[in-house]
């Protein structure tokens, strides 16, 4: 049986027990199919009409670049406030880290690029093809109803799992006395193990 523990945290107040939190868990339907429906409808730019995300991207910016220049000049027309836009900075630390996590991930996704283009690895082409296509499909499903199943079934849900981490604790225990502490400890040079 699972713990019942008064400080517990419903799913909606774990994911901010705000508007996203009534969209993700399906409370408004409105907001819920628009979002369903905008997001298949992204998939279907992307996957089936050919547009690549670099002009989406400029398509969207161009767009809220024109609605702050109208929205500026009809507040000075209308006498009313400018569009409240945040001081668009980053620092060098930033940037720095950023640049070295791009680095990794570009050098990474050139060498496979490299297996596909170069060496026409087909097997591997599939793969990867078949990989980014279930990884953008099913995380819009799993992100739009595993917080629903969840809010609906917790209290199911919580004692499956603290059955199972209680099953696992339990194996980990056996294999920790009959397998692990068996094993010889390398010595460490005559330096204590904590400093």
């Amino acid at each position: 049986m699972a713990d019942s523990n008064p400080t517990r945290v419903s799913v909606h107040q774990a994911l901010g027990g705000g508007t996203v939190a009534d969209v993700l868990l399906w409370r408004e339907w409105c907001s819920g199919v628009v979002m369903l429906t905008s997001s298949t409808m992204v998939w279907y730019l992307f996957e089936r009409a050919g547009y690549n995300f670099l002009s989406f991207m400029a398509n969207v910016l161009s767009l809220l670049v024109a609605i702050l220049f109208f929205w500026a000049k009809s507040a000075s027309l209308l006498n009313r406030s400018l569009p409240p836009l945040p001081n668009l900075e980053i620092s060098e630390n930033t940037v720095v880290i950023i640049t070295d996590v791009l680095h990794q991930w570009i050098n990474h996704t050139l060498s496979i690029a490299h297996n596909i283009a170069i060496a026409r690895d087909l097997k591997f082409f599939l793969k990867v093809a078949v990989s980014l296509w279930l990884v953008s499909y099913i995380g819009v499903i799993l992100s739009l109803s595993v917080p629903v199943v969840y809010d609906k079934y917790q209290h199911f849900i919580d004692e499956k799992l603290c059955v199972t981490r209680r099953f696992i604790q339990t194996q980990y225990r056996k294999i920790d006395e009959v397998v692990l502490r068996k094993l010889p400890l390398p010595s460490n040079g005559g330096y204590p193990l904590h400093s």
